[in-house]
């Protein structure tokens, strides 16, 4: 059995500098996290916030804290610092090998798509972002960690992507078709899904934008562990 972990994202048209901030941290008892946070407007004010807030989870989470502890103490900082008038929408999606589940807990009115095999499922139960209150706890779910799952998890520029001209990005029916195609790898879907979401947009994302997918397919493994990345760097002007 593998785990498969892929990340699109890009962001705001004419904006440098996306809010949305993602890191993936090795969990000590065995597995790995994924904590992606969406800070309150865009550019780097937005930065600023979500980076600070997914510090502060991956610190909690690699101590051995556990997931839902994590999301509320990241939104206590955050109200302790912004003196409850910044939030962030906050994803933390968990391969927990020493429990063999994964746990998804969600500070984020964004759903998440479940697929067992071909059947999708919609997590879309009332979920509120972190920073503005005390005691903001997140949406927890748990399910084992078997072949045949892939979770799609995005922020609210993916979800929106279209409003502009009218046009609705049907999530659950794109994934139906890319989950029939033979097995894709993760980053075939994610870099599908946010193609789509930026054609909506007819090219100008009107957010930023960023979607995880985690898969579990049943595959011969040789026991490494591997991840690359790739970054696309803007041109630079000549040293004089």
């Amino acid at each position: 059995m593998e785990i498969q972990i892929a990340v699109a994202k890009t962001s705001k048209y004419a904006v440098s500098e996306s809010g949305d901030t993602l890191e993936i941290v090795e969990r000590p008892t065995g597995g790995v996290s994924i904590v992606l946070a969406d800070g309150q407007s865009h550019g780097r004010g937005a930065k600023v916030i979500s980076s600070m807030v997914v510090r502060k989870v991956i610190s909690l989470l690699a101590e051995g804290v556990r997931d839902g502890a994590a999301a509320r103490a990241a939104s206590d900082y955050l109200y302790a610092e912004r003196s409850g008038k910044v939030s962030a929408t906050l994803n933390i999606i968990s391969a927990d090998l020493q429990s063999g589940t994964l746990v998804l807990a969600r500070n984020n009115p964004t759903p998440i798509f479940l697929a067992r095999n071909e059947d999708i499922e919609c997590l879309a139960s009332e979920s509120q972002a972190i920073g503005t209150s005390r005691n903001i706890r997140p949406v927890i779910s748990e399910l084992p960690l078997e072949p045949g799952i892939t979770l799609v998890v995005f922020t609210d520029g993916i979800l929106h992507a279209g409003d502009r001209t009218g046009e609705i990005f049907d999530i659950c029916t794109l994934m139906q078709s890319l989950l029939e195609d033979q097995d894709p790898p993760a980053q075939a879907i994610a870099d599908n899904l946010l193609a789509q979401a930026i054609r909506l947009d007819q090219g100008r994302p009107n957010d930023d934008m960023s979607i995880v997918v985690l898969r579990v397919v049943a595959r011969e493994t040789d026991d490494i562990r591997r991840m690359s990345v790739q970054l696309p760097v803007p041109r630079i002007k000549p040293f004089s």
